[in-house]
């Protein structure tokens, strides 16, 4: 077996690992929080695997063996070497730490020419100001009528319906956009036998994320207000899935669905910040700051690698 082909697999298998274990807590976070108590950890992963194998499945048949969705079209597939696994390998080490880093920046950053990622780069902070600036309007009129303590029992339950929906409209919205991160080690059109394989491993590593409960990164969900509320995740996701179809249609580039995420939170902290008297800024700021802070440095451990790459490494490439 050829080394490329032994780096493309251990890449495939650290990004898959790094990518749901450190970006999937966007989409599953809140559904975790506020179903662990009401439902066992295999109930909850057994319900997300369905959604990640018919999601992976359909892009695979619908887009001529690419699982991608067509977000790598302005990366072509390269034989993978020991620095492109180098780049999930790093990940894995900040998912390990609890910092929420862009997977799309870090891992395809690796792949990626300068003016490919620039347009990434744009996009994703595009992304995090409409989703910011989308969440604090919603919120600013929502939290106003809204108060989870006093919900009746009966809503609660047509609430908790809603959010199992949303969630796996969410997931499903979402894994069209960071598959990308995972896909881009392995050929743009799967066989059959490594679409098998693609499919074994997630489900395996997505039990892996619900058995440890999400791990250091479901803190940024959890220390948000309110997020453990069936309401409330309900409509964080109905926010964010929306915004995340927005950018997919928008073009093929590939986006930071992480800085996306973190755009909402910030919207959403704000905007209960500017309504609930014992909930002010100097609370949120903290929080909002401790979050940015850990985009940031993701963004420069990103860029930091493609120097590396282009400029040491592959010092007459791109």
């Amino acid at each position: 077996m050829e080394i490329t082909i032994i780096w493309m697999y251990i890449g495939f298998l650290l990004a898959a690992y790094s990518v749901i274990a450190n970006d999937s807590i966007q989409t599953l976070g809140t559904f975790l929080a506020s179903n662990k108590e009401h439902f066992s950890w295999y109930t909850l992963w057994i319900a997300a695997s369905i959604m990640m194998v018919f999601t992976i499945s359909y892009g695979w048949v619908n887009y001529n063996g690419d699982i991608a969705y067509g977000r790598l079209t302005r990366i072509p597939f390269q034989e993978v070497q020991w620095y492109h696994a180098a780049a999930p390998a790093v990940l894995l080490l900040l998912t390990r730490k609890g910092v929420p880093v862009s997977t799309t920046f870090l891992v395809l950053s690796a792949f990626a020419s300068f003016t490919v990622l620039e347009k990434m780069l744009m996009k994703s902070i595009v992304g995090y100001g409409v989703a910011a600036l989308a969440a604090y309007l919603i919120w600013v009129v929502l939290e106003r009528y809204i108060n989870e303590k006093k919900d009746h029992p009966e809503h609660i339950k047509f609430w908790r319906v809603g959010q199992w929906v949303t969630s796996g409209w969410l997931w499903f919205a979402w894994l069209q956009h960071d598959m990308a991160n995972i896909a881009v080690f392995l050929p743009r059109q799967l066989a059959l036998g490594d679409l098998m394989m693609v499919l074994f491993s997630t489900v395996a590593i997505l039990g892996y994320v619900f058995y440890t409960g999400g791990g250091r990164i479901q803190e940024v969900v959890i220390n948000k207000h309110g997020t453990r509320f069936a309401r409330s995740s309900t409509i964080i996701n109905l926010v964010y899935a929306f915004i995340l179809y927005f950018f997919k249609e928008l073009n093929d580039l590939p986006m930071s669905t992480t800085w996306v995420f973190v755009g909402l939170l910030t919207g959403r902290e704000l905007a209960i910040s500017s309504v609930i008297e014992d909930y002010r800024f100097k609370y949120v700021f903290p929080i909002i700051a401790k979050d940015f802070g850990k985009m940031m440095f993701g963004l420069g451990a990103s860029v930091a690698i493609v120097l590396i790459i282009h400029q040491v490494i592959l010092p007459n490439g791109f």
